[in-house]
């Protein structure tokens, strides 16, 4: 083989190789999405069980996070992974009615999921969570036009919605913002955040 040639051949499996890992790139991202995506209210997720098929179905989340299942009833998924909703609602199943059943959930449509961010931002209003993906609050303010000259960025509030109540969270971003070790938090659909003014 003439070098010419051997250089050409080199050249050609570069560009293969970049080209394969540019489709594959999408896919494995899509699946870590897949394993870490958490349902919420409005998604439609397609539940199946192996050779069962009168118990597979195809059902949409209502707003307090429940689905209801043939033969168990009401389940609650939201904030759940598709894979944590099968496992359980398997072992409901298998508590009661079917021996070892193998169950799956996938989300078929993403519902709407929109969370609010007031106060001294550039842009208050409220905003769509991105599909299969979380925000931080860091994310939430940056989405929101980021701080005004006179935020406070120490003084955030979340009022959050949860088991028929409305909680207030005391959060400050700018430690999460400088100090890697301080959790971030997510930001979960219905959420209101407001930005506090600095007194100075």
């Amino acid at each position: 083989m003439t070098p010419r040639r051997s250089i050409f051949l080199c050249h050609l499996l570069a560009v293969l190789a970049g080209w394969l890992a540019l489709f594959a790139t999408p896919q494995r991202a899509l699946a870590a999405d897949a394993e870490t995506y958490s349902l919420a209210p409005n998604d439609m997720v397609d539940i199946r069980v192996f050779q069962e098929d009168d118990l597979s179905s195809k059902l949409r989340i209502s707003p307090k996070g429940t689905i209801n299942f043939p033969l168990i009833g009401v389940v609650t998924i939201g904030g759940l992974t598709p894979q944590e909703a099968a496992n359980l609602i398997r072992r409901a199943l298998d508590k009661d009615y079917l021996v070892n059943p193998q169950v799956s959930v996938t989300v078929l449509e993403y519902g709407k999921r929109r969370f609010t961010v007031l106060g001294q931002v550039g842009k208050p209003g409220s905003y769509d969570m991105p599909e299969r993906e979380g925000v931080t609050l860091l994310d939430a303010i940056a989405m929101a036009g980021g701080y005004t000259r006179i935020a406070d960025a120490s003084k955030i509030t979340v009022r959050r919605k949860g088991d028929g109540k409305e909680n207030i969270l005391k959060l400050n971003a700018k430690s999460m913002a400088k100090d890697e070790r301080v959790s971030t938090f997510q930001v979960q659909p219905g959420d209101i955040i407001t930005v506090a003014e600095s007194i100075f």
